[in-house]
Formats: structure tokens, sequence, C-alpha cells
């Protein structure tokens, strides 16, 4: 940062804190802000967080959209066409949605994306041999346009929050819009790499690394590593063991709260604790609701702090075939999978399933975010969604993050 280096007097500063931050999207820090006041990234993004608290019955979440929704306008609004200097040099600033003319995801630095800029859009900067007169249009769109117009909007705003829906509702259909753009995930692991050693480098501004808002009633919680592993009787799931380990994104978390449904439905079979707490069984609410277990852990957990601890399920039942294995995320999304030397798991969510002898299935393969009907459609013959059976045996890492309220899973093709 330039001049007085202190985001919190100068927005200024504040901006451009916001989009040289390469360990979070600018929708996970605004969140991380509101959830947590005391915290540094709070300070930073005071003067944009603080007039959202006129916004009517706004919840964190909504406060979150509208302060990015509110940039993220002034933005689109910047210039005169698409091939304004100052837009282009904004989008890239912030990990916007990229032009088309450049094929590669945003890098992580905002020097990189610079670069990207010169390289597949240097038309639009008179073709420079240098990222200079992009650093120049980046600067002069900041001073001379986006900060006086959000100074007046922010302290308008802060006057009669009623504007702020808009702004809120903007940043919801921009992703609805485009299925994961500009997505937000509450808090979740701000020191979090966007890197996966097993698939390259990830884009912190494409449509498929941008996270997700959790719902209202998720666990706050966020997994670094989560590795079920199944064990087939028959055609039936009759053994369930889930290790994970987690991140609280909460001071004063207990427990987790897991829930283990077999193949018939209604049906839950119990969940024990193997390793790192213990479980209480829930009484279910209303009739026919799934058994929940609290796995209760052995002290609480300050935020940030991490916790490994595992589970298993057993069903002894065996009504009905299984036509597959889910995972749903109904808390702050799941790491992008990290492999070492090709085959153990250390980051993400991993699947795997032993097979019964003589039980085991013609072909298998993943989805992810998926209709409950795609799920179990088997994907074109030519798909690098088939799984390889090595065995009894089938084993796939999900190598991009996975997002809240989502579902990912393997299914199971049998004769």
């Amino acid at each position: 940062m330039r001049r007085t280096q202190n985001p919190s007097s100068s927005l200024e500063d504040a901006l451009r804190w916001l989009a040289t931050r390469n360990d979070a999207l600018p929708t996970e820090l605004f969140m991380y802000a509101i959830v947590d006041p005391t915290t540094e990234v709070a300070a930073a993004l005071r003067l944009m967080i603080e007039p959202t608290a006129s916004m009517p019955t706004g919840t964190p979440q909504s406060r979150a959209f509208a302060a990015w929704g509110l940039i993220v306008h002034e933005i689109e609004r910047f210039g005169p066409s698409e091939n304004s200097r100052g837009r282009n040099a904004l989008r890239a600033a912030f990990r916007l949605h990229r032009r088309q003319e450049i094929t590669e995801p945003w890098e992580a630095t905002l020097g990189g994306r610079f670069a990207q800029l010169k390289n597949d859009l240097g038309a639009v900067f008179g073709n420079p041999v240098t990222t200079t007169p992009i650093h120049k249009a980046w600067a002069d769109a900041l001073t001379k346009r986006l900060v006086p117009v959000l100074t007046i909007k922010l302290r308008l705003l802060a006057e009669n929050g009623s504007g702020w829906a808009f702004y809120a509702d903007l940043a919801r259909r921009t992703e609805g819009d485009s299925s994961t753009d500009i997505g937000i995930d509450t808090e979740a692991s701000m020191t979090e790499s966007r890197e996966s050693p097993a698939e390259g480098k990830k884009d912190p501004g494409s449509r498929r690394a941008l996270n997700r808002l959790p719902s209202e009633g998720a666990q706050p919680v966020f997994m670094d590593l989560m590795v079920t592993t199944v064990i087939m009787k028959h055609r039936t799931a009759h053994r369930r063991i889930t290790e994970r380990l987690i991140t609280s994104k909460i001071d004063g978390l207990t427990s987790y709260v897991a829930v283990a449904v077999s193949g018939t439905i209604g049906l839950a079979p119990a969940v024990r604790a193997v390793w790192g707490c213990r479980a209480v069984k829930l009484t279910p609410r209303r009739h026919g609701e799934p058994v929940l277990t609290k796995l209760v852990f052995p002290r609480s957990l300050r935020i940030d702090e991490k916790h490994f601890f595992s589970s298993e399920a057993i069903d002894n039942e065996l009504r009905a075939e299984r036509e597959g294995v889910d995972v749903e995320v109904d808390h702050h999304g799941i790491a992008p999978g990290e492999l070492v030397r090709g085959h153990t798991p250390v980051r993400g969510l991993t699947i795997r399933v032993q097979f019964d002898e003589g039980h085991v299935p013609a072909g298998c393969w993943w989805h992810a975010e998926q209709t409950v009907r795609d799920r179990r459609k088997p994907p074109p013959a030519d798909s690098d969604r088939w799984l390889p059976i090595v065995g009894q045996s089938i084993e796939h890492t999900f190598v991009e993050r996975c997002h809240p309220r989502e579902v990912y899973g393997v299914g199971f093709l049998w004769d």
C-alpha cells in the first residue's frame, strides 16, 4: 500500500489492502470482519463494513453481499465501454469475471493479474511492453473514481440503509447467473492456499474456485481434511468410517453433529466415536427425521483452532441396495484435495469404498454439485469421471474445493 498505509482510516488503503490479499476472496474477508469485529481484518475493512450496519434486518451474510455488491456495481459502471482501461484494471485487481480474451485463470497476486492484462488484453492498454500502464490505470481508477464515489455512497447508505438491498441482490444475482460466480464461504479458512498440487494452480477469481455462502444453520467448521471409508456387505453400506480435521470458525466450539443414513429412507445406523470425541445421541424433534449424533470434543476450541476426530456408523439392517456414497456439505466447506506421493490424502475430501467379494459393481464414477437424478446417472463412456476399480476397491479425492450446501460423492453401476 502507498500513502497512509492505514486501511482503518483510509478508504483508498482499505481497497488496496483488499485487492492485494491473495489468501482469501473479498467476500470471505467481509464476512470474517462482520462476524468478528475484533480482528485485524475487521480493522482493515472498517470503513466499508460499518455503514452496512444500517441495513434493515441485515444478517452478516446479507451485509457481506451488500458491501461487495456496491464495489462490483461501481466497477462495472466505470468508463464508457468494455475497453475502458480503468474498468479492466479494477476487474483484475478485485478478481471479477474475466473477458474471453483472458483464457487462463486469474493469478493469485495483483502483479500477476496485471501481467495477464498485458499479455492477453494488451490492445486495450496500448500494447505495453511492461505492466506500468496497467498499474497507472489501476491507480487512477482507484483514486480518481472508485474512492470518491464509494465515499459518497457509503455515507448516504449509512444514513439510509434501505438502499443496501439493491447491492445485496446484485451480488446474489451475479452468483446465480453464473452458477458459482461471486460466492462466499463464511470466513472460511482465512489462511487457506488457493492451490492444489493435485490439480496445479487454482483460480481465486474463477467461477469454479469461488466459494459460497453456507446456510444460516451451517455448522461453524471448515474441513481441512475429510476421509470417508465405506465397507460394503453385499450391495449395502455396512460400515462407514469418517476421519475429519477441522478448523473452528467460532470461539467456544464444543461439538460436531453427525448423521449416518442407511440405504433405507428414515433409518439411521448408530454413530459412535472412534477418536478425539465422545458420542451423544440426539432425539429427533419430528417423526421421520434422521437420528443425529453430537460428537463432543475433549475441550472447547478457539476460533481458527484445528482438531482431528473420527467416528463410524454401522448398519446391520442391510435392507437396501446402495446406488452410491454421498457427502453433504452442511458446514463452511472442504479444502481442495491434496495427495502425498499420489495416493495418500492430506487435504480435502476423499471417499473410499471396499466392496464385498462377489458384489463388485460393473462401474463407478464420481459426481459433484449435481441433482439427485444426475448423481445416479452414469456419465458418458469417454468421461474422465469413471473411477478405476482396483481389486475390490475404489478411491477418489476431489481436487477442487467442496462448497457449502452441495453434495459430492461416488455412484455405482450394478449389473
